[in-house]
């Protein structure tokens, strides 16, 4: 196929294409369906409506008790971290093959609490000083395990 045979589909696109069957008969019939008198609305429906709201409201107070438990779970975190961070500062690997990395993530922790100290609140820092701990953490154990 070459580009004049494209362009002449396309311009066949523009004209106007009648159905293959005539439509308004059924639109008709449909539109005369729904103007047929409905009958009230059954006490079933009505009885669903206060059974929404309280699923609604389930949901909200759910939300709440589980924000709230995560914040509380959040501020716990951080005051484990803190704690450990301090203990931290004070580790000194015997292993001179360790002592290098141990050198770096002392230095990444302290700056991350200084990070911490400006935006107490951000969530990345606290992401990043969770990991520089554990990274300290696994060093700790690559220690004891060397022996």
């Amino acid at each position: 196929m070459n580009e004049f045979e494209w362009l002449r589909q396309t311009r066949a696109l523009r004209e106007p294409v009648s159905p293959r069957r005539d439509l308004w008969s059924g639109i008709d019939a449909a539109l005369d369906a729904a103007e047929a008198p409905t009958a009230a609305p059954a006490p079933r429906r009505l009885l669903r409506q206060p059974q929404n709201w309280l699923i609604a409201a389930s949901f909200v107070g759910l939300s709440l008790f589980a924000g709230s438990l995560a914040v509380h779970l959040r501020d716990r975190t951080l005051d484990n971290a803190t704690a450990v961070s301090t203990d931290a500062g004070r580790w000194r690997p015997n292993d001179p093959r360790l002592a290098g990395a141990a050198v770096e993530l002392d230095a990444a922790n302290m700056e991350l609490r200084q990070a911490m100290e400006q935006a107490p609140n951000s969530p990345a820092l606290q992401r990043l000083l969770y990991r520089t701990q554990k990274q300290q953490s696994q060093l700790r154990q690559m220690e004891h395990q060397a022996g």
